[in-house]
């Protein structure tokens, strides 16, 4: 900084133009800037922040005074006799500013007759918005300060956390007197609009597997909220200042560590990406682990061990900010007249019960575990939310060495509670969750990087619990309401502990049934409730990988699933078990489709517990057609009607549709002459339903709409030639797109017209052929990289060669699209498969 001091002086002494030093200036920043790589390695953390402040700061000192000598030349008074002062704001005013922050300023200034202050002011934000800083500038008169406050509370989070940078003291110690009224005025209201500002932000950004470690759950801006309030409240300008008072030093030091290790990942990200840069994405995560030292281990790679301990320090900096937030403020949000209802919603000393959330106060005396969870048992049922002081006191609990006898037993008994979630949510936030479940330590803060699932480990098996506990679709829930208390029981515990093998070197889904052995016998479980739960964790995904990878109208498939089961009860508890986790992984994963597929696969598995002949594709035809007889619509249709439904070619019909929707169907069928079909926009998917009798070019249509994803295609042979088509789509158009889409299908009739498609790159190794699937149908599987067009170029070839494709079922996981197709024995397809093959794949490997 020295060196650049001595050039701008030189330049002046030469009578240097004001773009020649501005080039100076700018060239200076650029050069600290690429050097930072070097100073990051020595200091990442909280000391990098400081040194970049303190750098920051002597530029903009040195940009001010420049513009000083370039208005008052030979004349320049004392900058502390100019009226002006330049004041750091928030991250920058708390000495935290990163790389690429905005580095937020106010130029305060005091309105003197014979300085021509605006000129002054001007000229220094536009040489720094030329040097390239980021400036987030504010201008004010000290007199208007207050004022501006108070008109908007926004900006009292900021100005709070003001530092002088440079200029005039004078001006800087009346400031400081307006200070202490803006911390004194409207506190309440500053704290209450601070609450839920924080709550919205925390709900944008939850904790999941790529998080924001500015605004989301445990980052910056919860400690930002902690320091908003002590200094609001106790006048503090450092939260160490609390120590000893709100907070012991240990408490403090843990929590200040893990905010050290998210300043160093904030730096890292910054420097990583050369742009502010505030979420750890799955992309920038292995430059982020180097940089920041990790090392690939036997079991851990150097992500893994990242990001583990980034969401430890989440945790932490959230547990201490929330708990101590609630502190600081709960003195002054009570209400007076609520002092009477706290005495008549006592429970016992020191508990207090209003509404459904269980209170105590921040100075309770701790318990031993055992006589925490006593008292968790104790609680009445409505209790099921606990306040921040319950989960502090929690959280120092006196922990015994080895779990008692009577430890054990407490702790079944709270596992065997009906309100199991609140009680596991305590004690994961008190930090007793590992310690009562020993076998779930390794969970902890486990990262999954699946591309599935966007939740750690930890955090998915509660919210999967979450919905064991509020089960919202009304079919599953009814299932659920139908099992007997104690396999309600085993059905939660399952969803609380279905990846508690997850962290081994082994398949989580054998060391999941081998703990949850261990667990039962440990804590004096039935044995064969026991075995029943240990089963499920084995198997917990395999409902839903049958139901969207197989045929679920397959009797080989569904006999496989169903041997696995074992019993039909068993099979009501998987089907609520792979609902509630198949929920907790995000918003909307559990949609129709994938309700409608595990529906089904239900359904189809029923029979086979009662008898296995039920299974048949021949005698479910026929039962399906003797409730089909029953209906009034049919009884009055004449003989000739009656037999050609009697007579519908397509066995996957009777097995896939309700009788209802097979004699809809065959009706429209019967007056169809060339083609009906109808589009149903949906308000999340859009399907196709067509009933031709003329050739459609199957190929063109869905090439024509490839822009859209296909979730499921069913192709019904019925009579006189017909087909009914069925395809739904995994999203909706916009109502204007409709006649557009209508057009589509109409030239879809039009067997000469061809379109472009791209041809996907599809291997031989990635696709399986079984002309023996059942006694009608062949079936071709392809497991291959997600493509848009992948279907509709396989049903163009289908199409050139005559071959009917009887349905598909179409799905992606991960980026990799599973799509089975079965087609019609009766054809070319097992007699020409190699020849097929050869069209539509790119390579052998």
């Amino acid at each position: 900084m020295s060196e650049l001091n001595i050039q701008i002086e030189e330049l002046i002494s030469n009578g240097a133009s004001d773009f020649e030093i501005s080039k100076v200036f700018k060239n200076y920043f650029k050069n600290y800037v690429n050097s930072i790589d070097t100073t990051f390695e020595s200091t990442g953390g909280k000391d990098f922040f400081i040194k970049h402040t303190k750098h920051t700061d002597k530029f903009l000192i040195q940009l001010y005074k420049y513009i000083l000598r370039k208005n008052f030349g030979s004349y320049q008074p004392m900058s502390t006799s100019v009226p002006i002062s330049l004041i750091a704001l928030g991250s920058y005013g708390r000495e935290e500013l990163c790389i690429y922050s905005d580095i937020d300023i106010m130029i305060l200034y005091e309105d003197i007759k014979g300085y021509n202050l605006r000129e002054i002011m001007e000229e220094f934000i536009t040489l720094a918005w030329d040097c390239g800083l980021k400036l987030g500038s504010r201008v004010h008169e000290l007199s208007e300060i207050e004022d501006s406050v108070k008109e908007d509370l926004t900006i009292k989070s900021s100005i709070i956390e003001s530092r002088l940078i440079y200029g005039s003291k004078y001006l800087w110690f009346s400031y400081e007197k307006v200070l202490t009224n803006i911390r004194r005025t409207k506190q309440k209201e500053f704290i209450l609009d601070k609450l839920e500002e924080h709550k919205q932000r925390l709900l944008k950004y939850p904790l999941k597997m790529q998080p924001n470690i500015k605004d989301g759950f445990g980052g910056l801006r919860e400690s930002n909220m902690m320091y908003w309030m002590a200094n609001v409240l106790y006048g503090a300008t450092n939260t160490k200042q609390l120590i000893g008072i709100e907070y012991t030093e240990e408490e403090y030091k843990k929590y200040r560590q893990a905010l050290e290790f998210i300043f160093r990942v904030r730096n890292a990200l910054h420097n990583i990406a050369r742009k502010k840069q505030d979420q750890v994405t799955f992309d920038i995560l292995p430059d982020l682990s180097s940089k920041l030292g990790f090392i690939n281990k036997p079991r851990y790679t150097k992500e893994r061990q990242c990001m583990a301990k980034l969401l430890n320090s989440l945790h932490v900096v959230h547990s201490f900010s929330a708990t101590m937030v609630k502190k600081f403020t709960r003195p002054t949000i009570f209400k007076d007249e609520n002092i009477s209802k706290l005495r008549e919603s006592r429970f016992k000393k020191n508990l207090y019960i209003a509404g459904n959330t269980l209170y105590t106060s921040f100075n309770a005396k701790p318990k031993t575990l055992n006589g925490l969870l006593k008292e968790l048992i104790s609680l009445p049922q409505n209790v099921t939310r606990f306040d921040r002081s319950y989960i502090y006191y929690a959280s120092k609990t006196k922990l015994p060495k080895t779990q008692s006898k009577e430890l054990k037993k407490n702790i079944k008994t709270i596992l065997f509670k009906a309100s199991l979630y609140p009680v596991m949510k305590l004690l994961y936030n008190a930090n007793l969750f590992e310690i009562v479940i020993p076998w779930a330590k390794i969970i902890i803060d486990q990262p999954q990087f699946d591309g599935y699932h966007q939740h750690p480990t930890d955090v998915h098996s509660l919210k999967t619990l979450k919905f064991a506990q509020n089960i919202e679709d009304e079919y599953i829930k009814s299932i659920f309401d139908s099992l007997s208390p104690s396999h309600q029981v085993i059905v939660r515990l399952v969803a609380l502990f279905h990846d508690v093998g997850k962290g081994r070197t082994q398949d989580h889904h054998i060391v999941g049934e081998k703990i949850f052995k261990e667990m039962g016998h440990e804590f004096g479980f039935d044995e064969k409730l026991t075995q029943l739960g240990a089963r499920l964790v084995r198997y917990h995904n395999m409902m839903s990988f049958v139901a969207t990878h197989e045929d679920i109208y397959s009797e080989k498939t569904i006999l496989n699933f169903t041997g696995l089961v074992k019993t039909e009860v068993a099979l009501k508890m998987l089907y609520v078990v792979t609902y509630c986790d198949i929920s907790a992984v995000g918003k909307n994963i559990f949609n129709n489709s994938t309700s409608s597929l595990l529906k089904q696969l239900y359904l189809q598995s029923l029979p086979a517990f009662e008898n296995e002949d039920l299974l048949n594709e021949g005698a479910r035809r026929v039962a399906k057609l003797n409730t089909i007889k029953k209906l009034d619509r049919y009884k009055r249709l004449p003989n000739i009607k009656r037999k050609k439904i009697n007579y519908i070619s397509s066995n996957q019909m009777f097995l896939r549709l309700k009788a209802e929707d097979i004699l809809d169907i065959a009706l429209h069928a019967l007056n169809v002459k060339d083609y009906t079909y109808k589009v149903v926009n949906k308000p999340t998917h859009l399907t196709i339903r067509i009933i031709r009798k003329v050739p459609l070019n199957l190929g063109y249509l869905l090439g024509k709409l490839e822009f859209l994803n296909i979730a499921s295609m069913n192709i019904f042979k019925l009579f006189d030639d017909k087909k009914a088509f069925y395809i739904s789509f995994s999203e909706r158009v916009d109502d204007e797109d409709i006649p557009f889409v209508e057009k589509i299908i109409e030239d879809s009739f039009d067997m000469n017209r061809t379109t472009n498609l791209v041809t996907p790159i599809i291997k031989k190794v990635n696709v399986t052929v079984n002309c023996n699937h059942t006694a009608y149908l062949a079936s071709m599987q392809i497991k291959e990289k997600d493509q848009k067009g992948l279907f509709a170029y396989i049903a163009r070839i289908f199409d050139d060669f005559g071959i009917d494709i009887e349905s598909a079922k179409i799905h992606t996981h991960k980026n990799l699209a599973r799509d089975l197709i079965l087609i019609e024995k009766n054809g070319n397809f097992c007699s020409k498969q190699d020849e097929i093959l050869e069209l539509m794949c790119t390579s052998d490997k």
